[in-house]
């Protein structure tokens, strides 16, 4: 059972994290009902997320797909109803443990992904909802397809009948608001031309996936829809990481 002071204290978290999205919308002339918060979960055991429950969350992020599968295992048996993204880079051998759970993977980077991805889809008669990951900071070091692969890459995932493409995510590289603001800012305008392109309307591929704890204000001024949030609400994570793969940029969610 959730502590009352664990709850009152997540309760205040969020009301904080929504008011101060709201005020970002303000400011950019958005409304603030555009853009969710995804509770980015990874590395914290499940009974944290039953106090989240407890305050009205209902929408929860995680990197790695065993640590998704148990976690959902955990709470379907105690009756819950939540909404999971996976929000890691996908390995295509673990597309069996996400698909059947992720209402959104914002991780998918290469048409060997989404092909998988598509193969599950076909054999279990399911669309699945993607996001394209774009290295909008340009370091080796991340996962994301550069942003002059973006529309090859989208056309191919495009043709393909099981999956559906849902918009772009990225994860900036850390430096000043003006250079985080410019990644951002570049992952809009590519939608806007994936827009373009391959729209068929203006509502075309709705989501825009970017903003973390330290910079989600300024992903919402530059279009932000899907926010993902971890320390800003549950605080630093545990020092124990479950023996998974460990992609070093998702540490900044």
């Amino acid at each position: 059972m959730s502590s009352p002071l664990l709850i009152e204290l997540l309760a205040e978290r969020w009301h904080q994290l929504h008011e101060r999205v709201r005020e970002s919308a303000r400011r950019a002339g958005r409304r603030a009902e555009e853009i969710r918060i995804i509770a980015v979960s990874k590395s914290h055991p499940p009974e944290l997320l039953e106090a989240a429950l407890a305050v009205g969350i209902r929408c929860f992020g995680e990197n790695y797909a065993q640590e998704l599968r148990a976690k959902a295992d955990y709470l379907q048996q105690r009756g819950h109803q939540v909404e999971w993204h996976f929000i890691g880079h996908l390995q295509t051998n673990k597309v069996k443990l996400i698909a059947p759970i992720a209402t959104l993977i914002h991780g998918v980077d290469s048409l060997h992904a989404a092909d998988a991805l598509n193969r599950w889809g076909e054999r279990h008669g399911k669309p699945v909802h993607i996001l394209l990951q774009v290295n909008t900071s340009g370091e080796q070091t991340k996962h994301g397809c550069a942003p002059e692969e973006l529309f090859p890459l989208a056309e191919a995932v495009l043709r393909l009948p099981f999956l559906r493409l849902d918009g772009l995510m990225t994860i900036p590289a850390p430096g000043t608001p003006e250079q985080v603001r410019r990644e951002f800012r570049l992952l809009r305008s590519l939608r806007e031309e994936l827009r373009q392109r391959y729209g068929s309307s203006p509502e075309s591929f709705p989501h825009l996936s970017m903003g973390m704890s330290a910079d989600y204000e300024l992903a919402v001024e530059e279009g932000a829809t899907l926010l993902r949030i971890g320390t800003a609400l549950f605080g630093e994570r545990p020092r124990k990481q479950p023996q998974e793969t460990r992609p070093t940029e998702q540490s900044q969610l």
